[in-house]
């Protein structure tokens, strides 16, 4: 792989509009995301944070524009058809099985993504060539010693770590993390924190998130979007500065 190719964005949005009706949800969005890098999307509640990601993991369909995925266009592809490709989401509402252990939810997701129907029918956790993966995920986000609880039983943020891990298992170049800080404590939010941080470098991530201490730790760009449209993106320290979202956004908070 040539340096300019790698330097070339592992996402990329392009005018991408969403109507419901009159309403724009999403007007004309411009972004992308280079290699490992950690790009955050803030906004106000109903700026339309969520439904752009919708349109990227392929659960909506945007009414114009397009979105390239490693330099392909994925516009029209299903989310299925995106997750083989390597891009994964984790989503504001834990989507994990309650009545799996935590190794049998990343073992299911290592399944899922090995494209063998017949697998279906054997135990993902008796599986040796799953459960290696597997316990390679459960390792890197911390949760090997709860690795036989069932996820039912884990703490909300172990539940969030547990969905990063099941994300992982896709060998994913791009990851969407829809508000993964919602609703936990703050000792939580701080491992949680240090999780992505350690991502950082090694997966592309596009972060969805109101906690606007972790988004300005975390983030090498921020993009701020207001009623659909993008008003601002840049580091993290012009953002911030940024009358406009001050005004919009920002000032909010203080």
């Amino acid at each position: 792989m040539t340096e300019s190719r790698a330097r070339e964005p592992v996402l990329t949005l392009t005018g991408l509009n969403k109507a419901f009706g009159a309403l724009k949800v999403t007007d004309g969005v411009n972004l992308s995301v280079a290699p490992g890098e950690l790009h955050a999307l803030i906004g106000p509640n109903g700026a339309g944070k969520t439904t752009l990601v919708h349109q990227i993991s392929g659960m909506l369909r945007p009414d114009a524009g397009s979105i390239h995925f490693r330099g392909t266009d994925i516009t029209a592809l299903t989310p299925e058809k995106r997750a083989r490709a390597g891009l994964a989401r984790t989503f504001q509402i834990t989507s994990t099985i309650a009545s799996l252990s935590v190794l049998e939810n990343v073992a299911l997701s290592v399944q899922a993504r090995a494209r063998h129907p017949l697998a279906l029918f054997r135990n993902a956790a008796d599986d040796d060539n799953l459960n290696r993966p597997a316990w390679a995920a459960i390792e890197s986000v911390g949760l090997s010693e709860r690795a036989h609880v069932l996820a039912g039983s884990l703490s909300h943020g172990e539940k969030r770590a547990l969905e990063i891990a099941m994300a992982l298992t896709l060998e994913p170049a791009a990851i969407l993390l829809d508000e993964p800080l919602a609703g936990v404590g703050r000792e939580e939010g701080e491992r949680l924190i240090g999780l992505l941080r350690s991502l950082k470098g090694r997966y592309a991530m596009l972060l969805v998130e109101h906690d606007m201490e972790a988004v300005f730790a975390l983030a090498d760009t921020v993009t701020v979007l207001v009623y659909g449209r993008v008003i601002a993106s840049g580091d993290p320290a012009t953002v911030r500065a940024d009358p406009a979202v001050r005004e919009a956004y920002l000032g909010e908070e203080g």
